[in-house]
C-alpha cells in the first residue's frame, strides 16, 4: 500500500523537497521484480543523511545486487512528524512512498552515542515495536519470514558507535552489522533471500545471519553481572569479527539532492583506516589497517563524478588525508583536467605536519575554503602522551606555510582532560596559539586569526584511554582557566563543548545493556538529537530523569566525578599519584568490559601496554610508514596496510580564469510542474548550474573574486506553486545551435521542469528580470460556504466594475502604506467552478502587474478582493503561473 504523501508533503512544511525521492541518480526499482527490499534509514534530517558518504555507497551497492531493492528514509522534521501522527500515516521510504513496514529489512546508521533516540523516533513513526522482544511477540503467530502485514521488518544498525559498543542499544535491534558494509550487506541480502524462500522462522533466520562474520545477534547472548557478554547457545561465535572492506570509489557517485545539504559536493574516499595511533581516537583504532586507493581510480571517479553530478566542488575523504602520499599528485591532476570549469577541492581536518606547498596548491580554486588542523594539545609532553606524533617545529611550519599561501584564518582543534594533563598543559593551548600568531606576522598582511574548538576528552571503547575519565567539575575548572587566558588575546574565536554533553556521551558510550531502558525513557521524555541544539537544558534534564528512573543515577555520578564503574569496588588511592596508580592497577585493567566480545582485531593487552606507554610519554611510530606496532590487526581476518607510493606530481597548468566572453544570449521558457513545485527558488538556481555543467554547455562567467555562471532566472515562484511560463537567460562563450542547446537542457533537466521554447536574443537586450511587466495566473480558490457559479461570477464582475480596492501593505522597514489593488489588476475571469467535499471551488484567471520595482499583484491579494465583495471566508488552494509577460 502506498502512502498518500501528496496530502502530507506540501509547501506548508519546511523544505518539502527533502521527502520527494526524485534526486538525480536516485534508483527506482520495480517492487514486484525484487525478492528482498531494504530501506537504509538514516536517523538524522535529510540534509545530513543524504550527503553522508557511507549512506550513498551502501545505497548504490545494494541497488546493484540482482533481485534486491534499496530505498531510503530519513528522520522527518517536526512538522511532517506531527502530520504523520495526526493522520495515523506511517513513516515511508522516499523513493517508493511505501510504509517502512512493507519492507523486509531496515538498516540504521548509528554513529553517535546519543543518536539512538532518533532511531526510536523513526521506529515509532513507522508503527514498528521498539525492541526485538516486542517485535518477536508480534510475529510469533505468523511464524514464517514472508513479511506479511502481521509481521515487521528485521531491524539492524551499523556504523562506528554500533561497532564500538552495541550493548546500550542491544534491546532495539535484531542484529548489528560490525565494521565495513560493502561486502557484508550483500551477504546478508543473500541469506535473507534464501531464508525467505525457505519460509524460515524469524529466530532461525537470525541464527543463519549470526553465522556471517560481522553479524552480531544480541538475543543470542546474555549479559553477566559484571557487564560482560557471552553466548547463550553453542552455535553462535563467542566473539564477533569486525568486517573490513576495500574502498571502491565508483560507488561514491550518486544522489544529487535538489535541497542544499550539509556536504553539498562530490566526496571520494582516498584512504580508509588510520595507523597514526592517537590514543584517544576511536576511528583510528576501529578502521585498521590503512588502505590506500589506487590514484588512477581516484582520478577516474572524480572526473566521472563531476560530469555525472554537475557539482562545482569535490572533497577527498580520509581520517588523515595528508597520509595519502598521492594526494598532491591526484589533486593537481584533477585541478589541471577541470581547470576551465571553476571547480574547487576541499579537504577535512589535515595533519599539520604534512601540510606543505604541494597540498596548498591543490586546495580551493577561485573559492579558497577554510583550513583545519588538530594539534589536540598545547604542549609537547601532552602531544607525546596522546601519541599525536607532532612537534612544535612541525606545527609552526604547517601553520606558517598556510599563512604564506594566503590563508588568514585557520581552525584549530584542541582537547582538555587527557590522562596526565596538568594546568601547565591546559594553559599551553593559549600559549601555543599566541606563539603561532606572533610567528605569522608580516607587512601588508592581515594578522592570522584562529577559530578554536576546545573539546572535552571523552573516553571511547577499544582505545588505550578507555580506562580513563575526568570529572565534570575538573572540566569546568580547566575551561575557566582557558577563558581567562583568551580574554587577553585578540584575533580568535573560541568554542567550548558543553561538559554535560561530554559526560552523557561517556556514560552511554561505555555502558552495558542496562542502558537500553535509559535510552528508551530519554526518547519518551523528548531527548531527540535536535533537542541538544534547541534546548540543551531540557535535553540534559530528560536524560537525567531517564537515568534516575532506571536507578542508575549512582553510576552516572561516578562518570561526573571521574570514577568509572570499572573501579567502583576499589578503594580510592589518596596519594598524589592516585590517578596514575589507579589506572595502572593490573586488576582494574583486567576487569571485563561490555564490549570485549567485539573482535576489532586489536589485542586488549596491547591497549593496556599502550596506556602505560602513554603515561610514560612514549611514542609509538605510525606502522604504515615505519615498523610494526604489534597491535594485532594485521593478518588473514583484517588484511594488512596498503600504502601506495605517489606518482609524479603533474606540472601546474594554471588557475581557473573565468571566461567572461559573451558570444550568445539564449532566452529559455520553462515550466515547474509536479514534485519540482516543492523545490525552492534557490535550489532551482543551483539545479540550473549543475544542469549546464552536466550538459557541458559553454556558459559564461562573471568576473571578480567569486565567478558565477551567467544564468539569470527572471523571478522567483512561490514554493508549492506550479508554472508553465518561467523565463531564464543563459549567456554563452561561444554560439551554440538552438536546437542542440534545447536538447541538452531537456536531457539533463528533471522531467517536471519541461523546456517549452528557446530563442536567441541580442546581447544588448535587457535581462528578462528588467523587462517584466505583467503575469498571468490561474488560481484555485475555495469558498468555505456553499456558493453557486452565479455568485462566483457576480463577485468577479463586481471587482472588475470597481475603480478602487484599497489594501494596507507593510513594507520591509515595517511602515504601512495603502495601495489600490485595482490599479494593478488588468484582466479577471472565472474559468470554472465545481463542488468540493465541504466547499465550493473555483478556478480564476487573472493578469496583474508584475514589475520588479514592487508594483505587483499577488495571488493572495485576489482573495483579499473577493473578501471585500463577497461573503464568508476564502482559501487559496493552488497557484499556477501561466506566463510572464515582458515589455516589448
Amino acid at each position: 500500500m502506498t502512502v498518500a504523501v501528496e496530502k502530507l508533503i506540501t509547501s506548508d512544511i519546511l523544505k518539502p523537497g527533502r521527502y520527494l525521492g526524485n534526486e538525480r541518480l536516485a534508483v527506482h526499482k520495480a517492487w514486484d521484480k525484487t525478492a528482498i527490499r531494504w530501506v537504509l534509514t538514516y536517523p538524522e534530517v535529510y540534509e545530513v543523511g543524504a550527503s553522508n558518504l557511507g549512506h550513498i555507497i551502501l545505497y548504490n551497492i545494494l541497488n546493484a545486487q540482482p533481485r534486491q531493492l534499496c530505498d531510503r528514509a530519513y528522520l522527518p522534521g517536526k512538522d511532517l512528524a506531527a502530520k504523520l501522527r495526526e493522520t495515523n500515516t506511517p513513516l515511508f521510504a522516499v523513493e517508493s512512498k511505501r510504509s517502512l513496514t512493507e519492507f523486509d529489512i531496515l538498516g540504521f546508521s548509528l554513529s553517535y552515542e546519543l543518536g539512538a533516540t532518533n532511531i526510536l523516533e523513526m521506529l515509532d513513526l513507522a508503527g514498528i515495536p521498539l525492541t526485538w522482544r516486542e517485535r518477536q511477540k508480534a510475529v510469533e503467530a505468523g511464524g514464517e519470514f514472508t513479511n506479511l502485514q502481521s509481521q515487521f521488518p528485521l531491524i539492524f544498525a551499523g556504523g562506528q558507535t554500533a561497532t564500538s559498543n552495541p550493548e546500550p542499544y542491544a534491546d532495539f535491534f535484531d542484529f548489528i552489522a560490525l565494521g565495513d558494509g560493502e561486502e557484508l550487506l550483500p551477504e546478508i541480502g543473500l541469506v535473507l533471500e534464501e531464508g525467505k524462500q525457505a519460509g524460515l522462522s524469524r529466530e532461525n533466520l537470525l541464527l543463519d545471519l549470526a553465522q556471517i562474520p560481522g553479524v552480531y545477534v544480541p538475543q543470542f547472548y546474555d549479559m553477566a553481572e559484571d557487564g560482560s557478554v557471552h553466548p547463550r547457545r553453542s552455535d553462535v561465535p563467542k566473539r564477533i569479527l569486525r568486517r573490513v572492506a576495500t574502498p571502491i570509489p565508483a560507488y561514491s557517485i550518486g544522489l544529487v539532492p535538489y535541497v542544499e545539504t550539509v556536504h553539498d559536493r562530490l566526496t571520494i574516499e582516498i584512504r580508509r583506516g588510520c595507523t597514526r595511533g592517537c590514543r584517544f581516537c576511536q576511528p583510528g583504532m576501529l578502521t585498521r589497517p590503512a588502505r590506500d586507493v589506487e590514484p588512477d581510480k581516484v582520478v577516474e571517479a572524480i572526473e566521472q563524478g563531476m560530469r555525472a553530478t554537475g557539482y562545482n566542488e569535490f572533497s577527498l575523504l580520509s581520517l588523515s588525508c595528508s597520509d595519502y602520499l598521492s594526494l598532491p599528485a591526484v589533486g593537481m591532476e584533477i585541478k589541471n583536467r577541470l581547470k576551465n570549469e571553476n571547480i574547487s577541492l576541499t579537504l577535512p581536518s589535515q595533519r599539520v605536519d604534512r601540510f606543505d606547498e604541494n597540498i596548498a596548491n591543490i586546495l580551493g580554486g577561485t573559492r579558497q575554503g577554510g583550513l583545519t588542523f588538530a594539534p589536540e594539545a598545547g604542549t609537547q609532553r601532552m602531544r607525546d602522551i596522546v601519541n599525536k606524533g607532532l612537534t612544535n617545529e612541525e606545527l609552526l611550519r604547517g601553520v606558517k606555510t598556510a599563512w604564506e599561501q594566503g590563508w588568514d584564518k585557520i581552525k584549530l582543534y584542541f582537547m582538555i582532560g587527557l590522562p596526565g594533563e596538568t594546568d601547565v598543559d591546559v594553559l599551553g593551548i593559549a600559549e601555543t596559539v599566541s606563539w603561532l600568531q606572533r610567528e605569522c606576522r608580516g607587512k601588508g598582511r592581515k594578522p592570522l586569526n584562529f577559530n578554536l574548538t576546545i573539546s572535552n576528552f571523552t573516553p571511547k571503547p577499544h582505545t588505550p584511554f578507555q580506562w580513563h575519565s575526568v570529572s565534570t567539575t575538573e572540566f569546568k575548572r580547566k575551561q575557566n582557566l582557558l577563558r581567562q587566558e583568551f580574554r587577553r588575546m585578540k584575533g580568535m574565536k573560541v568554542n567550548f563543548t558543553d561538559v554535560r554533553i561530554s559526560a552523557m556521551e561517556d556514560f552511554v558510550g561505555r555502558g552495558d545493556r542496562n542502558l537500553s531502558k535509559v535510552v528508551r525513557r530519554a526518547w519518551e521524555l523528548g531527548a531527540g538529537m535536535d533537542s541538544w541544539y534547541e534546548n540543551l537544558d531540557q535535553a540534559f534534564s530528560a536524560w537525567g530523569d531517564a537515568i534516575a528512573g532506571a536507578d542508575l543515577d549512582w553510576k552516572y555520578r561516578q562518570v561526573e566525578n571521574g570514577e568509572w564503574n570499572l573501579f567502583h569496588a576499589q578503594e580510592q588511592n589518596k596519594s598524589p599519584d592516585a590517578e596514575n596508580a589507579q589506572f595502572l592497577n593490573p586488576h582494574s585493567l583486567d576487569t571485563p568490559l561490555p564490549w570485549d566480545h567485539i573482535d576489532t582485531g586489536i589485542d586488549k593487552n596491547w591497549l593496556k601496554e599502550d596506556l602505560q606507554r602513554a603515561l610514560a610519554a612514549a611514542i609509538v611510530p605510525d606502522c604504515s610508514f615505519e615498523g610494526c606496532s604489534h597491535c594485532g590487526v594485521c593478518g588473514t581476518d583484517f588484511g594488512h596496510n596498503v600504502v601506495i607510493e605517489s606518482p609524479v606530481i603533474p606540472q601546474f597548468a594554471g588557475d581557473f580564469v573565468p571566461n567572461t566572453t559573451k558570444a550568445q544570449r539564449l532566452r529559455v521558457w520553462f515550466g515547474k510542474q509536479g514534485n519540482m513545485a516543492l523545490v525552492s527558488h534557490l535550489d532551482l538556481i543551483r539545479l540550473f548550474d549543475r544542469v549546464v555543467r552536466r550538459a557541458g554547455l559553454p556558459i559564461a562567467f562573471t568576473g571578480g573574486f567569486h565567478p558565477m555562471p551567467r544564468i539569470s532566472v527572471a523571478t522567483a515562484l512561490a514554493l508549492g506553486a506550479t508554472s508553465s511560463g518561467e523565463i531564464a537567460d543563459f549567456e554563452l562563450t561561444v554560439p551554440v545551435d538552438i536546437d542542440t542547446f534545447r536538447e541538452e537542457l531537456v536531457r539533463e533537466m528533471p522531467t517536471d521542469i519541461p523546456i517549452y521554447n528557446v530563442e536567441q536574443i541580442d546581447l544588448k537586450t535587457p535581462a528578462a528580470t528588467q523587462l517584466l511587466e505583467t503575469a498571468e495566473y490561474l488560481i484555485t480558490v475555495a469558498a468555505l460556504e456553499e456558493t453557486t457559479p452565479i455568485q462566483w461570477q457576480n463577485w468577479i464582475d463586481t471587482i472588475k466594475a470597481k475603480d478602487e480596492l484599497w489594501y494596507e501593505h507593510t513594507t520591509k522597514s515595517g511602515k504601512s502604506q495603502l495601495i489600490n489593488l485595482r490599479d494593478r489588476l488588468f484582466e479577471l475571469e472565472l474559468v470554472e467552478t465545481h463542488k468540493g467535499i465541504a466547499e465550493s471551488i473555483s478556478v480564476i484567471r487573472y493578469v496583474g502587474s508584475y514589475r520588479q520595482d514592487g508594483f505587483l499583484l499577488r495571488p493572495e491579494q485576489i482573495l483579499f478582493m473577493l473578501g471585500i465583495v463577497g461573503s464568508g471566508e476564502f482559501q487559496l488552494l493552488h497557484i499556477h503561473r501561466n506566463r510572464l509577460i515582458l515589455a516589448v
